[in-house]
């Protein structure tokens, strides 16, 4: 039976399937994982700006440039404001002379540095995707369909299929194995078909092959990267 839990996994193995039918690569992971951020960032904007335990992690755990740039972008000015406000002053309380960065220098370095290392949107979006790595173990495990679904894939993300395979770091050894073939067939073809096109792409600078045609090889760039490291 689907539940909540397992609606947005299997949405977005059909989305990437009905792509590979326009001739689109898409990792069904990176899909969850954009709708995983694009729900942070909804939510830290609007009413969890105002609840005092949220407040207390964005104070204490900051935000990574590209999500201050997001935030900035859906021109919701105000709640950002309101979190910046109160995130400032903490850190006025703790970086001036008269706080623990004046009495210890070492406290207020290794501060920074976790400040600088921290982000609670990549937190909350790596934790909540932890999860539906998990939910996809067990979707593999108990639905035939899924496997199905999984088998119909052009491309997974060489990060999250990284994700996936530590996921189901319980699975016994058999199990592990038959998880690692389903899900590595698409990796694998994936990979193969790109290294051929990233192989043309390079080769269409030499003047010997100028008049050969591209074939798929002229977003190979984009591709592998976005193969690599995922979207």
């Amino acid at each position: 039976m689907e539940t909540i839990y397992t609606i947005p996994i299997n949405e977005a193995f059909e989305e990437a399937a009905a792509a590979k039918e326009r001739g689109v690569c898409v990792c069904p992971f990176c899909t969850v994982a954009r709708k995983l951020e694009e729900d942070e960032l909804d939510r830290i904007l609007g009413a969890s700006m105002m609840e005092p335990d949220i407040r207390i992690k964005t104070n204490e755990q900051g935000f990574c440039k590209e999500h201050f740039s997001k935030m900035l972008r859906r021109q919701k000015r105000l709640p950002l404001a309101l979190m910046l406000e109160s995130h400032l002053n903490e850190l006025a309380a703790y970086l001036t002379r008269k706080g623990p960065f004046g009495t210890s220098p070492e406290k207020g370095a290794k501060r920074l540095k976790a400040l600088r290392e921290d982000c609670y949107i990549c937190g909350r979006v790596a934790e909540n995707l932890r999860r539906m790595l998990a939910n996809a173990v067990y979707m593999w495990e108990s639905d035939p369909d899924f496997v199905r679904k999984v088998k119909e894939q052009r491309m997974i993300c060489l990060e999250h299929f990284s994700g996936l395979l530590e996921a189901a770091g319980s699975l016994g050894k058999k199990k592990f194995a038959a998880l690692y073939e389903d899900f590595s067939d698409p990796v694998y073809a994936y990979l193969s078909s790109l290294c051929g096109d990233v192989s043309h792409f390079c080769k269409k600078f030499d003047y010997r092959f100028e008049d050969e045609p591209w074939g798929n090889a002229k977003d190979s760039v984009e591709r592998a990267i976005r193969f690599l490291s995922g979207e």
